[in-house]
């Protein structure tokens, strides 16, 4: 229980993050996880993402059958796309909502609002061809197409796990022009999140789902020895973003540890952030475990997983409420901190209620039905 319940206490942060990380006045997001990891929440939501489809395929491949485990997630793959559509119009909307009240804002651009009163349903079809994917909601574009290839990627990953590291690891560098090829609104061509290159992230979680015991038997034989090349991993990965605010000493040995692994860019996902993200989930789902789940049984850890389980809901409030805050933090202009502070924790909570009321809707409703299990 504890394991799953650290699971989705894990989402629940990746979910509280983004938000806070969208909302430029916000003082929180100065403590999220990007302040102190060379990745940051949206590396955490894919992974965790992956390693969810491997775990709920496993289940349904084993008592119903591969059939029915495609269809699953053909399923899924439709829902995150109405997901993307509900969401990027409901963006638009509070947006132009916003503006009306005079109460501006900068988390998302400015032309939604005018895109969607000037023209509403050419913007709605945009989204709905995913050639626009409006900022705030761009990772479920990415999502929708990662499932889409589920269905026939899975059984191969299944059938095939080392061919098909070394295909997908192969689409990763040539991600570039790949996605180049994509149609667009941005004038540079493609997707803001490259699928080719965040398919890697992705699938790895797959697997990891998938084969997580023969991973965890196989490791175990060097789990010392994983566990310090992870821990440097992690430390090195920390020491790119932490040493700049230590004078300009620590900013030269920063620029060096930069420079000596390349280009580091989010929307490709960059090789430094693949692997750092890998180093961390060893650490916290191994060395770590024992702490992590001690944690999730606490209240703020079970609050964060009632918003992990939230699911889709759970994304789309948190991308509303994010707007809104950031609407909330900076009219009017020059916010005190105490201000900013307090639409932070509001945002927060407000997304725990979402998720609590979403879960329990038969109930509050005055229907009998029982709490969802944590994993579902």
């Amino acid at each position: 229980m504890n394991r799953i319940l650290a699971l989705d206490m894990l989402r629940g942060y990746a979910l509280i993050s983004i938000m806070l990380n969208h909302m430029p006045a916000g003082v929180l997001r100065e403590v999220t996880l990007a302040n102190f990891a060379i990745f940051d929440a949206a590396e955490l939501f894919v992974l965790l993402s992956g390693f969810l489809v491997g775990l709920v395929w496993r289940k349904v491949q084993a008592i119903e059958g591969m059939r029915a485990a495609q269809r699953r997630f053909a399923r899924r793959t439709v829902q995150v796309w109405l997901a993307l559509v509900i969401g990027g119009v409901l963006v638009a909307l509070l947006s132009r909502l916003l503006f009306g009240m005079g109460l501006h804002h900068t988390a998302v651009w400015s032309e939604y609002a005018a895109w969607i009163t000037r023209d509403p349903l050419g913007y709605v079809g945009a989204i709905a061809l995913m050639w626009l994917q409006p900022n705030l909601v761009d990772v479920l574009a990415l999502y929708v197409l990662l499932l889409a290839a589920a269905p026939l990627a899975v059984p191969a990953l299944l059938r095939w796990p080392v061919p098909f590291a070394a295909a997908s690891a192969g689409v990763w560098l040539l991600g570039g022009p790949l996605n180049d090829l994509l149609p667009n609104h941005r004038s540079d061509g493609g997707m803001l999140f490259n699928p080719f290159g965040w398919q890697m992230l992705f699938f790895a979680g797959v697997a990891i789902g998938l084969f997580r015991q023969a991973i965890l038997a196989w490791l175990s034989r060097w789990s010392r020895l994983v566990t310090m090349i992870a821990t440097a991993v992690a430390l090195y990965s920390a020491g790119m973003v932490l040493l700049w605010r230590f004078g300009p000493d620590a900013k030269r040995i920063a620029d060096l540890m930069w420079h000596a692994v390349g280009q580091v860019d989010k929307w490709s996902l960059d090789g430094m952030r693949f692997v750092a993200v890998l180093a961390w989930a060893w650490l916290v789902s191994v060395p770590l475990s024992g702490p992590l789940g001690r944690l999730a049984a606490i209240a703020p850890g079970r609050a964060m997983a009632t918003i992990g389980r939230g699911g889709l809901v759970s994304f789309v409030a948190c991308v509303l409420l994010s707007l809104l805050g950031d609407a909330l933090a900076t009219n009017p202009a020059g916010s005190s901190v105490p201000r900013r502070l307090a639409v932070d924790l509001w945002t927060i909570g407000a997304l725990w209620l979402v998720a609590e009321l979403w879960l329990n809707r038969a109930l509050y409703l005055g229907r009998r039905q029982p709490r969802l299990h944590p994993a579902e």
